[in-house]
């Protein structure tokens, strides 16, 4: 067992709450230790509360500045730092469809490069209006009770915010890579003719100096399961989209275990993407009415 009055071992306490006790006990106002430390009251505020993910280095730095035992600085650091590798889900604070393209539009634009995988639908950035409203409809399930009423003002919404996401793909000094799978190709999720247009699309955009488009084959063998898609922004922040909600993390051992899997997709795909685009595209127009079998 630790010896330590703050922090004993195996407690489930979190981070935050232990220093929001010692703050008190010193009768230390809020605005004062964040003078103290040059963090805003409210980042202190959202850091005791658990309304935002600790950053270790803050959680270090605030620790010194109450005077806790370096053995305690050391344990809430390293706690601090277990937790911002968990995936933390979005659905609490970010409720709502338009709500997760515009935290999305906010992580994106902080950073230079994006790294984008996507097993069976095609990326977000990507997407043309159609495509993006069929996907997104599909969402309306998810969304609670109270919120089907407007759900399809929601979906205008966020296909509205995510279309202007895909405006940073015409921003100097961006880069962008993205890997798909060819069963992306393959899953129809909106009509012939919307399809056609949304592989039209990707062919623009493939011609975008800063954009890598690459497409993993469906007659390559696996060396990595593709079992969820994930963007990754820079070495900041990775998300993964789920049905209702969006999780993510900025923890630094999470990040780099992204990085790897996107570079191990990466090696699988290949940026020769004509003939498959050729071959999904003509499919579809054969789907079209009055189209010749």
């Amino acid at each position: 067992m630790t010896d330590s009055p703050y922090f004993p071992e195996n407690t489930d306490e979190p981070v935050g709450a232990v220093l929001a006790r010692r703050r008190k006990s010193l009768k230390i106002p809020g605005q004062v230790l964040g003078e103290r430390v040059g963090m805003s009251q409210a980042k202190i505020s959202r850091l005791e509360t658990g309304k935002s993910t600790p950053d270790p280095s803050d959680v270090r730095l605030i620790a010194e500045a109450l005077a806790l035992p370096d053995v305690e600085v050391d344990r809430l650091a390293a706690l601090a730092e277990r937790s911002s590798n968990q995936l933390v889900d979005w659905h609490s604070t970010e409720a709502g469809l338009q709500n997760r393209q515009n935290r999305v539009r906010h992580l994106e634009t902080a950073v230079r490069e994006v790294r984008t995988f996507q097993p069976a639908v095609v990326v977000g950035l990507l997407q043309t209006s159609e495509y993006a409203r069929a996907i997104l409809t599909a969402l309306r399930t998810s969304l609670d009770d109270d919120e089907i009423a407007d759900s399809a003002l929601a979906v205008s919404e966020a296909v509205s915010t995510r279309l202007q996401r895909s405006e940073m793909l015409y921003e100097a000094g961006r880069s962008f890579t993205f890997i798909m799978t060819e069963a992306v190709l393959r899953n129809q999720v909106c009509p012939a003719a919307d399809m056609v247009a949304q592989i039209g699309r990707l062919r623009e955009v493939a011609q975008l100096p800063n954009v890598r488009l690459l497409i993993i084959p469906e007659n390559v063998e696996l060396s990595i399961a593709p079992f969820h898609g994930f963007e990754l922004m820079g070495d900041r922040y990775v998300m993964v989209d789920l049905f209702n909600t969006t999780i993510g993390s900025d923890g630094r051992h999470t990040i780099r275990l992204y990085q790897r899997v996107f570079d191990t997709l990466e090696a699988m795909a290949t940026s020769d993407i004509d003939t498959m685009l050729d071959a999904h595209q003509y499919r579809y127009i054969r789907m079209l009415p009055g189209a010749v079998a």
